[in-house]
């Protein structure tokens, strides 16, 4: 299938190739293989070659499928993961790629899978590997219109999805069925799927990200809520933290505190803005509040494909293998409160998803703020 979109896609791809002095990419990734290809999916690879020709190797159960979807020139159908290995070695023969460098995804390939791609019988001795964490985070930083029009269309799932789940915060109901309350109105109202929900409650809120447990909800509880829906692949990111009945002032002050400087930020993203500045001005709120032993982590990180991508500050992208980024230009999507206070005893937290534009923020995610 051929498609205007991936080709001026794979265009700019050859060229980071070139500059990077690699002869192709060799992508495992889901989210980077439906970026370049239109499909991604497990047990799957996608060959990116610097003269913009696309290999693609899926089970040969799914070749049907793929080839009604995805853009490529070349397609093949393996077995099992020995197959995979032999077909990764096929394609490179045929593209002629028998030395230079190979680009891999070092923040994505664990041990045993880049044992697997770089295995003999995967690739020829004379072919050496980099990284190509860079030219993936530069393909995706800057969102294209469509993009954009299903991030929004994702950011109003989530607003659907929180509105559940704040409902269903009630004494005696459980973490997990909070969470359950948000996937389901997010499914029934048009999400494919969702990254990992995260519901914590009373101490459990003192976590950065907490996984639902069977955790009873009780009266007094602080309930922190982190969603994200998927639409046609892209994602939101929105938490809120509500009160099971009234919070007490502590606790509302500090809310009051984190909603400051976490809409203070906001205000702040435009073009040109550095994603370092914005995160010190999280930070330097916080602490002006009195806060500054509470604080964990990094506020702000991209949104897309994924629902944590670049850019990332300085800090938080070399942990994930990333450079830190320029100044951001227009059309990056950030989420904006990614981290929260954390008191010991509770922690509060709140976050938007939200698109750089020349002149302000526009701001995707709209729930109300409410503890």
């Amino acid at each position: 299938m051929k498609s205007s979109r991936y080709e001026n896609r794979i265009v700019k791809c050859t060229q980071l190739i070139k500059n990077a002095d690699f002869e192709a990419l060799l992508l495992t990734k889901p989210s980077n293989m439906f970026y370049l290809t239109g499909d991604g999916r497990l047990c799957a690879f996608a060959i990116i070659t610097k003269q913009g020709e696309v290999a693609i190797g899926v089970p040969k159960t799914d070749v049907v499928d793929v080839e009604a979807c995805a853009y490529f020139d070349r397609i093949t159908g393996f077995e099992d993961e020995v197959g995979m290995i032999h077909a990764i070695a096929d394609h490179l023969k045929c593209l002629g790629i028998e030395s230079g460098t190979l680009g891999l995804e070092y923040t994505f390939l664990t041990q045993s899978m880049l044992k697997m791609v770089t295995h003999p019988h995967a690739k020829p001795e004379t072919v050496q590997v980099g990284d190509a964490t860079p030219i993936l985070s530069a393909l995706r930083m800057v969102k294209e219109p469509g993009e954009l029009d299903l991030l929004r269309a994702a950011a109003k799932r989530a607003e659907i999805g929180m509105e559940a789940a704040v409902k269903a915060v009630q004494p005696g109901q459980t973490e997990s069925q909070v969470a359950a309350a948000a996937e389901f109105a997010m499914r029934n109202a048009g999400a494919e799927g969702f990254w990992r929900t995260y519901v914590s409650s009373g101490p459990r809120t003192n976590i950065a990200h907490g996984l639902p447990t069977n955790r009873q909800l009780q009266t007094g509880d602080l309930v922190m809520i982190d969603i994200h829906p998927l639409v046609d692949w892209y994602s939101s990111d929105i938490c809120r933290t509500v009160c099971v009945g009234q919070p007490t002032e502590e606790q509302q002050t500090a809310y009051q505190d984190y909603l400051h400087a976490q809409q203070t930020t906001t205000s702040q993203v435009k073009a040109a803005v550095g994603i370092a500045d914005l995160e010190n001005t999280f930070h330097d709120l916080l602490r002006a509040a009195g806060h500054g032993d509470h604080i964990f982590g990094p506020p702000i990180h991209g949104v897309g494909i994924d629902f944590e991508e670049a850019p990332l500050p300085p800090g938080h992208a070399f942990f994930h293998g990333e450079k830190a980024p320029p100044p951001l230009p227009e059309n990056v999507v950030l989420a904006v409160g990614n981290c929260g206070i954390y008191t010991g005893k509770w922690g509060v937290r709140v976050e938007d998803t939200v698109i750089i534009r020349e002149e302000g923020p526009e701001i995707l995610t709209h729930y109300p703020y409410k503890l």
